[in-house]
């Protein structure tokens, strides 16, 4: 059985680039902080999971960044694909190879390496595996090889509560679906006084 794939979407932690609304909270220059430590947690764990690595970045010249050795050269590094969230993941899964696929962001500090072994064993058998964040998103989504269709993502509500529900609800009806941990997704001031109280 092939391995599963990890593709991890991101921006480089950039003053009125990442974490805009969080900007808009506490400021340009704690967002870019805060940007930075969640790009970090993410790719700690991706490199402590042992599973191959993706990163697809935003914008396409970016794609050139290191980030100080934050976007290690032995990851692979790809352009998204223009339009919103579903039109992105749709494009980076017909590019993967054969197998499953993880998909994270990096607006969860609380990811962990074994969160992401977990996804993969879920996935050994038709199925797909959602970590829930607490706003009615994911933080993590992830499909068997079987599953892999490109229409899994339309008609998605992004950035809203529903997102995952409507991700959920585009599964085949006989889908095995797996929860990991419901963790906090930093988008808006709020979220990051959440995670600082757990």
């Amino acid at each position: 059985m092939a391995s599963p794939t990890l593709i991890i979407f991101a921006k480089p932690p950039r003053m009125g680039l990442a974490k805009t609304r969080l900007a808009k909270g506490l400021g340009r220059s704690e967002a870019r902080r805060i940007a930075r430590f969640t790009l970090a947690r993410a790719m700690q764990a991706a490199r402590s999971s042992g599973l191959k690595t993706r990163l697809y970045v935003e914008p396409a010249i970016a794609t050139a960044d290191t980030l100080g050795g934050l976007w290690p050269a032995s990851i692979p590094r790809f352009a998204q694909a223009p339009g919103d969230l579903g039109d992105r993941l749709k494009q980076a899964m017909i590019e993967a190879p054969h197998g499953p696929v993880i998909f994270i962001g990096a607006d969860a500090p609380g990811i962990r390496s074994r969160h992401l072994r977990q996804a993969g064993l879920a996935l050994r058998h038709k199925g797909a595996v959602f970590g829930p964040a607490n706003d009615g998103g994911f933080w993590l989504f992830g499909l068997s090889q079987q599953l892999r269709r490109p229409d899994i993502f339309d008609e998605v509500r992004w950035s809203t509560p529903h997102a995952m529900e409507d991700v959920w609800s585009d599964l085949p009806a006989d889908s095995r679906v797996t929860l990991l941990a419901q963790l906090t997704d930093i988008d808006v001031a709020e979220d990051w006084k959440t995670y600082k109280k757990q």
